[in-house]
Order: structure tokens, then sequence, then C-alpha cells
């Protein structure tokens, strides 16, 4: 399901804030939705009433200017991205857009080419920001815990992690990675416990699945692909794994991620 993305244009000029909404509806008719504002303060009701994925707002206005209007928001929280328009060539405002993150500064009379570059500029920005975002909320604790104490890890560890990392998609045995770090498969296997926490096949569990989550999030494959390419024989072992460690089945996981409505409060993965 596609999320329309909406830009929010706060101008106190009724001209070029209908400009602005003219040139976006019809660059993109169908796929954002478009609100405008007079005001910073009439921004401020709509930005928390409404979730904002741009805002576009002119420098000098009265009352609260649109730099203000931003670092209010960047205070509180808010990390819309932001493209600021001034009618004026002003080196101190370019240097405050910087330091508030500001993704673009452009300059009034605003010409419908720049305006449009500048918007694609800055929604791609957005996605690739709601996407990381995501991505970090799905991540293992678990096997992020563990990455931040490798240092205690021996040399033999460190060695089968990395070949596991290399040919995660190729259905390794703890036999094949023992042999890679000329270890016997028993003894391996009780070094692998001691020194990571897991076992070993816990462990190439995870990874598959935290690669699965990504592909799910970041692709349109349908799950019998992204299962091959995390390194399961069918399908359905890796749904049933898949349930296992998240309480979901990847395809409800896929749309109630992307629709922002998945609780996954799970500690495992």
């Amino acid at each position: 399901m596609r999320t329309i993305r909406t830009v929010l244009i706060v101008d106190d000029e009724p001209r070029t804030r209908e400009g602005v909404r003219k040139t976006l509806e019809a660059e993109w008719s169908g796929e954002i939705r478009v609100m405008t504002a007079g005001s910073a303060i009439e921004a401020a009701t709509i930005m928390k009433e409404n979730p904002i994925h741009l805002l576009i707002t002119d420098i000098r206005m009265p009352e609260i200017s649109g730099l203000e209007l931003v670092e209010n928001l960047r205070e509180g929280g808010f990390k819309v991205v932001v493209i600021l328009i001034s009618g004026h060539a002003v080196f101190d405002y370019a240097q405050q857009a910087i330091e508030l993150g500001v993704v673009q500064y452009l300059l009034k009379p605003l010409e419908k080419r720049v305006l449009v570059e500048a918007v694609k500029q800055a929604m791609e920005l957005e996605k690739t920001r709601e996407l990381q975002s995501t991505l970090e909320k799905v991540v293992d604790t678990r096997l992020l815990e563990l990455n931040g104490g490798q240092a205690s890890v021996c040399e033999p560890i460190e060695k089968a992690i990395r070949y596991v990392e290399e040919h995660l998609g190729e259905g390794l045995s703890l036999k094949e990675v023992a042999d890679h770090v000329h270890l016997n498969a028993s003894y391996f296997s009780h070094l692998f416990k001691e020194r990571i926490g897991f076992t070993f096949s816990e462990y190439t569990s995870r990874r598959m699945l935290q690669k699965g989550k990504k592909l799910l999030l970041m692709t349109n494959l349908p799950v019998h692909e992204i299962a091959e390419q995390v390194g399961y024989q069918n399908s359905k072992s890796f749904i049933k794994v898949f349930k296992k460690y998240t309480g979901f089945s990847p395809g409800q996981f896929r749309k109630q991620m992307t629709e922002g409505t998945a609780d996954i409060g799970r500690d495992e993965i």
C-alpha cells in the first residue's frame, strides 16, 4: 500500500502559497496531499493534527518567522524535511538554515523547474529517513548488543561470524563453518555458545530473519523469493521461523509495517 505524502506550504503571501500548491498538485496529482497555512502559528496547529512529510515555509512572516517555526519543530522533536523560501539572499538566513538541517533554500520568485526538483530531492530524502527509522525499529536488539561486545570474542569465532555474513544465503551448516575455522564441530558448537550466548543455529536464524525483514521492507519480492535469498530451502520453513521470532507471518509483517500499525515490541527480534 503506497503512502500518500503530505506537504505543508506556509507563506503569508496568498499568491506565492497558491502558486506553490498548484505547481505541486500538477506535478504529483493524486500522489501527494497539499495543505497550506498563512502563518507559522496556523502551521503549528496543522502539524499537531496531521502527519507532515515535507514542510515548505517562507522565512519572513509576521509574528513567528519560518526559521523560528523550524527551530521550534526541532526542539519539539518533529523530524519533518524542510525547504525554506525567501525573497532575500541573506547569508545569515542560509547559515541558520544549514544549522537547522534544512535541505533546500530557495529564492523568490520561484522557478517551477527549480521548485519541482527541490521537492523531488526532499521527498527522496524523507523516504530514506522513514525507511531508516523503520529498519531501526525492527532491528534484533540482542544481535545489536552482541555487535557492541565483540571485543571479547576470540579470533576463531570472529572469523566464523565473518564467514556467516559472507555466505548468509547459502544454507550454512555448523560443520561447514567449523571446518572453515579449523575446529572440531563439537568443540566449535560449544565455543560459539560460550562466547556468543546463542547456539550457532539460533544465531544464523536471527541473522537470516534480519536480512529477511530488510528485504520485506525494502523490496516488493514475493515471500518465497525472499526465503531463498536468506537461505531457506522453502518458504514454509521461513514463515514458520519468522512467526516464531516475531509473532507475524512475513506477509503480515510487511503489510502492517508498511501501514504503520504493527506492534513489534517483542524482545526476540
